[in-house]
């Protein structure tokens, strides 16, 4: 094994996207975690000199630390794969599909994976949609948005030209899901293993972004208490969606639980937050994997990659 102190790692982070701050914290937890490794580790802002940056600092491999939009959508991945820096997390396809929540959807409606039913909405005409066809209440978000960014319930014709109104004010498109009530899943994948499912309990209707980043906004149960048999169902679920979006090293699959007992699948995270709050390190540190195990296997898998010629590529194809 390679002494990690002989290895530069470049964490990127922050960026223009509403979800900078938490980006900072996925960051920072890694950069800490790193240098307690040994790597020599530096963290750099994604903003129009991080090329000339990361040039100057010369990685071996880059830890890919953004959420939302320039980070999560294929825009980073496409700089790093020019400059010809391995780095961390799925390649621009995967990426570009998955920060699209209505061709992600479509590609789940395909392959025949539960998803609540959608209709997508265009804001740019100067005419405000009309309710769609389907039952109030509904859930509103932006096509691009993460971590619960812009998330809206509405539940009467009032609310939804309102939200409307305020969405066509920073939107282009919006995604409108029936609202199904029940139990909020997360699933992650780490190398093509399923990790254990993880209950959210949140006061909230939904799992907003407060309660998914501030302390005390909610609890994960893992492993979830749902049997076996429903266990595997969700996890067989989180595992075919990173597969069908062409996904590598680590995702997380959000799914809902009806009342009925259905499972929908909601969105699918490319880069799910690495913070002291997040989903995967909790999931991960329930089976023994240590946050600093897990950030060393990231870093790795992307050398690895860079030494088989793959590692600025994002054609390394399903792990």
């Amino acid at each position: 094994m390679e002494r990690a102190e002989m290895k530069r790692v470049a964490v990127l982070m922050g960026g223009p996207s509403s979800e900078r701050e938490v980006s900072i914290a996925t960051g920072t937890g890694v950069l800490q975690a790193l240098q307690s490794l040994g790597y020599q580790a530096e963290s750099f802002d994604f903003d129009y000199r991080v090329v000339e940056a990361l040039r100057s600092f010369a990685p071996d491999v880059v830890f890919n630390a953004l959420h939302g939009v320039g980070g999560e959508d294929g825009q980073a991945q496409a700089i790093l794969e020019w400059m010809g820096l391995p780095y961390t997390g799925s390649g621009i396809q995967g990426c570009a599909m998955s920060m699209d929540k209505h061709i992600t959807k479509k590609l789940l409606a395909a392959e025949g994976l539960p998803t609540p039913a959608w209709d997508v909405f265009d804001l740019r005409g100067g005419t405000l949609p009309l309710l769609p066809g389907l039952n109030l209440p509904l859930v509103v978000k932006p096509v691009d948005e993460g971590s619960s960014v812009g998330v809206t319930i509405v539940r009467t014709h009032d609310q939804w030209k309102e939200a409307m109104i305020a969405y066509s004010e920073r939107y282009a498109r919006v995604l409108v899901e029936e609202y199904i009530a029940g139990r909020e899943f997360s699933v992650p994948v780490l190398f093509n293993d399923v990790l254990p499912v993880v209950e959210i309990v949140s006061e909230d209707a939904f799992y907003s972004y407060d309660a998914k980043y501030k302390a005390g906004g909610s609890r994960h149960v893992i492993p979830a208490p749902i049997g076996e048999e429903l266990t595997a169902r969700l996890q067989m679920l989180a595992l075919s969606t990173h597969r069908l979006m062409n996904l590598r090293d680590y995702s997380r699959t959000d799914i809902l639980l009806s009342r009925e007992g259905r499972p929908y699948i909601l969105e699918v995270n490319t880069l799910p937050g690495l913070t002291l709050t997040s989903i995967l390190p909790d999931a991960a540190r329930s089976v023994g994997i240590a946050y600093e195990t897990l950030v060393d296997r990231l870093v790795r898998a992307a050398l690895d990659r860079g030494r088989e010629g793959l590692g600025a590529a994002g054609s390394a194809g399903r792990q």
